[in-house]
């Protein structure tokens, strides 16, 4: 049984399933640079000194969002 209040970090094949989308994409999302930044999109979090991670809420409120501008 899950805690409601237990935070839960996806790793990036976690959010790639999740979204359904490639890596590069996820990626591009995050760049500022990119012609498809999308500032809506999470912001990974630092675990460690190389590795990352995404609040697994922050990804489902996000896609429940997306989801209702189709």
């Amino acid at each position: 049984m899950n805690n409601p209040s237990t935070i839960r970090i996806l790793r990036l094949p976690a959010v790639i399933q999740k979204t359904g989308m490639a890596r590069a994409t996820i990626y591009d999302w995050l760049n500022p640079k990119s012609p498809r930044y999308d500032s809506t999109f999470p912001k990974k979090r630092m675990l460690g000194v190389k590795s990352v991670g995404w609040v697994e809420a922050e990804i489902d409120e996000w896609l429940t969002r997306r989801s209702k501008l189709i």
